[in-house]
């Protein structure tokens, strides 16, 4: 029986970066995997859209699970699970979250250093007590699972690329298995992280870093590219912008841009 976790950590290759998917519900996963995607991730903030909230901190774990649970059940290439904080302020807390995303299937999680719903950083010796318990859990298990450690206070400039660091070095020697500190300052920054460690790390591809092309983060030594929330918000986008069209002008010209259904509906099947 193949190991999904194996399969996920194969994936990641420094220098010839996977792209992983962030998607947010069935249609979207079945779509973006018939369309090539080697490995899919739930977005924290694109689950939080469907269901009428705002991001950060407002999802349940148990929602979040049954979310990713519905993604695994149209898919077959590994999914990473998007999970905050891990759900709780106590390393033991994301130990569970850790079990409990085994048990259902996931490949692998995220877990950040934000204690959430603020933005304020946890503590250094904090934030890696918790990134050690989920790591001890995560080898625990009787199947590969891959843990990515995350530096968030760097996106929320709660501090600098030094700080990122110095956490992705100490989450590292806790047992991640991949480093990410969304939305460095720059390009410079990024090759910064990539150079100081030997871990896989992921880069974000939003705002100026969609300037770029895959073999730019290739040339530094990236190892995953993925997308938050950010086909989520330009499904959003669309929505807006074709509705403020309809309810200011009376105009519906923005609806001739949808795509052919029998395109999705081939897709889907």
């Amino acid at each position: 029986m193949t190991d999904i976790g194996e399969t996920f950590r194969s994936l990641h290759v420094p220098g010839d970066p996977c792209l992983m998917v962030n998607v947010w519900d069935r249609g979207a996963a079945k779509m973006m995997q018939g369309m090539g995607a080697k490995a899919l991730a739930t977005s924290s903030a694109a689950h939080a859209f469907t269901m009428g909230r705002p991001d950060g901190g407002t999802v349940t774990r148990d929602e979040a699970l049954a979310h990713a649970a519905e993604i695994l059940s149209v898919v077959t290439v590994p999914v990473q699970g998007d999970f905050e904080n891990g759900f709780g302020d106590d390393p033991e807390t994301c130990a569970e979250t850790v079990r409990l995303s085994a048990e259902l299937g996931l490949a692998g999680i995220c877990i950040e250093d934000i204690a959430l719903p603020a933005n304020t950083p946890y503590a250094f010796d904090l934030a890696v007590e918790r990134i050690a318990a989920a790591s001890a859990a995560a080898r625990a298990l009787p199947n590969d699972f891959m843990l990515t450690a995350r530096a968030d206070g760097i996106m929320w400039g709660q501090y600098d690329t030094d700080e990122a660091i110095r956490r992705l070095r100490a989450f590292a020697k806790a047992g991640a298995d991949c480093l990410y500190a969304p939305l460095p300052p720059d390009m410079d920054a990024l090759a910064r992280i990539c150079a100081a460690t030997d871990l896989p790390v992921n880069a974000l591809v939003v705002g100026r870093f969609a300037r770029q092309i895959r073999a730019d983060f290739a040339k530094i030594g990236v190892a995953r590219l993925s997308l938050g929330s950010t086909l989520a918000r330009i499904t959003h986008r669309a929505m807006h912008d074709a509705a403020t069209q309809m309810f200011d002008a009376g105009d519906f010209a923005a609806l001739r841009k949808s795509i052919n259904g029998n395109v999705i509906d081939d897709l889907l099947t």
